[in-house]
């Protein structure tokens, strides 16, 4: 199945037939990533009197509890809730699914991304970003990275993306803010523009993974959630590669 885009006066498509996924699996127990000490996710089946939520335990179907939390285990999609006082929520928030993207690789600079770096490789023409942090390994499908001060965004770059009208922003570490900030999560609130005039529209989504066989380019986004009534929600956020048109 193909889509045709206007982007700019030009005519491209995309071939929705093609996903590149740039979501980690959530699995139960250890094998995710992991941060804030976040507990591991737990997926167990149901039970309710002589019911078991199991084939393999003798049940009829499987049907099991999912003990989540969206921050701490793998690809999640973030809205201004976050960090409001008011209750926001991911579901109220993101109505538009779509988005015309950019991927960027960027080397972190003294253990965060700086507005400098990104700067450079920036298209005006987005309106989502991608950051895929060099080196790139396939560890951060599994990475644990509670107590060990991973990569984050300095809040110059997000107040740049703000400016610049960033609908989206995608990275694939836990969190464009520091592990330990003292509660300050300057990055968050730069993005977000809160609480001075809150971006309700804009998501941020963490601990993507984006393979190096996807190159670094324009992309068409769909950027996907499960409709949940609080701040965050696991997604899947997958890229399509865009074509222009005779």
């Amino acid at each position: 199945m193909q889509i045709n885009i206007d982007l700019n006066g030009k005519k491209i498509s995309a071939d929705l037939s093609k996903p590149l996924d740039i979501s980690v699996p959530l699995h139960s127990g250890a094998i995710n990533p992991n941060a804030f000490g976040i507990q591991d996710p737990l997926f167990e089946p149901f039970r309710y009197g002589n019911f078991i939520g199991s084939v393999e335990q003798g049940g009829s179907v499987n049907c099991e509890n999912l003990f989540i939390n969206p921050h701490g285990n793998g690809t999640h999609t973030e809205c201004v809730g976050h960090i409001s006082k008011e209750k926001i929520t991911i579901n109220q928030t993101l109505q538009h699914f779509f988005s015309i993207a950019q991927l960027i690789s960027v080397e972190p600079e003294n253990n965060k991304i700086t507005r400098k770096s990104v700067e450079k490789l920036f298209d005006e023409s987005i309106e989502s970003l991608v950051i895929r942090t060099l080196p790139n390994t396939i560890e951060k499908l599994q990475k644990k990275y509670s107590g060990n001060n991973p990569v984050y965004l300095e809040p110059e770059l997000c107040s740049y993306l703000c400016k610049k009208n960033i609908k989206h922003l995608l990275v694939d570490v836990p969190s464009v803010d520091p592990e330990s900030d003292d509660g300050k999560l300057s990055a968050h609130r730069a993005f977000w523009n809160y609480p001075a005039q809150p971006r309700i529209d804009a998501t941020i989504t963490e601990m993507i993974f984006a393979d190096d066989k996807i190159i670094d380019g324009i992309y068409l986004l769909n950027l996907q959630i499960a409709p949940i009534e609080s701040d965050a929600s696991p997604s899947k956020p997958v890229l399509y590669e865009l074509r222009v048109e005779n």
